[in-house]
């Protein structure tokens, strides 16, 4: 039997069943039983994968999913891995980030408020909040980061948003198509919850990028934040954050 921490997070308990639903679905056809023995601190989801296949299961989940390095050791300045949001504390110089390193002790990748204002608004100066207003930065949403500094001696991790990221924003900005971000529901609620009140027509793609966090995009005229009240109705456990590429141009421009 294979243990492994998957590098996905659950926001309450009972999702629990969902994504063990999830990834059943996902490993259909092999010959490996998965099962959801705990949790880590973090809420990281924890798993054990047995049968003849579970070397296959193993690679396929590390691509679609990926998996915890746990601890420090595991880490190589450079490297590239997905984390989530979490609540910023006193400091408004930063962004923290969960990478899943939990063992002998908890250790965020902090995300310095300078990398983020070089990288997302052209060096200019905007704080944390207003940040976050203008790219839907929120807790428990994915980042994919570049560790620019690991240091083991003194539990501290910097980071950047990768190339993959500040790729990815480009894009969602230059198509000027407000986007609506979805979090703690899975694809298949977002697709009954579209369906159900209709909004085919006013949203063009549902994008995965977690087992719980979704990315809607709008056609264009359609505002993602007048959705909210349509969806959130159905959706009653689900957060929304807005990714509106007008007011980033129009931030630029001032």
């Amino acid at each position: 039997m294979t243990k492994l921490t998957l590098l996905t997070r659950f926001h309450v308990a009972h999702r629990l069943n969902q994504i063990d639903d999830a990834l059943k679905l996902m490993l259909k056809g092999l010959d490996v039983e998965v099962k959801i023995v705990g949790t880590a601190p973090g809420r990281w989801v924890q798993i054990a994968l047995s049968g003849e296949d579970k070397g296959v299961a193993t690679r396929y989940l590390a691509t679609e999913i990926g998996f915890c390095p746990t601890i420090f050791g595991n880490l190589a300045k450079f490297s590239t891995l997905k984390g989530y949001i979490v609540p910023w504390g006193k400091t408004k110089e930063e962004l923290q980030v969960d990478i899943g390193v939990f063992q002998p002790k908890t250790v965020h990748a902090t995300i310095p408020l300078i990398h983020l204002q070089a990288q997302l608004i052209e060096g200019r100066k905007a704080s944390l909040r207003k940040l976050s207003e203008l790219y839907g930065f929120c807790v428990d949403w994915p980042l994919n980061i570049r560790l620019t500094n690991v240091n083991e001696a003194t539990s501290r991790i910097y980071g950047e948003l990768s190339t993959w990221q500040v790729a990815k924003y480009r894009i969602w900005r230059e198509a000027l198509l407000d986007r609506l971000l979805v979090l703690g529901v899975v694809f298949s609620q977002v697709k009954s919850a579209l369906d159900y009140v209709k909004l085919d027509r006013d949203v063009i793609n549902v994008e995965p990028l977690g087992v719980f966090e979704h990315v809607l995009t709008c056609k264009l005229g359609t505002d993602a934040a007048g959705l909210i009240p349509k969806i959130g109705r159905i959706l009653k456990n689900a957060k929304f954050a807005l990714f509106n590429p007008r007011r980033i141009i129009e931030f630029l421009r001032n």
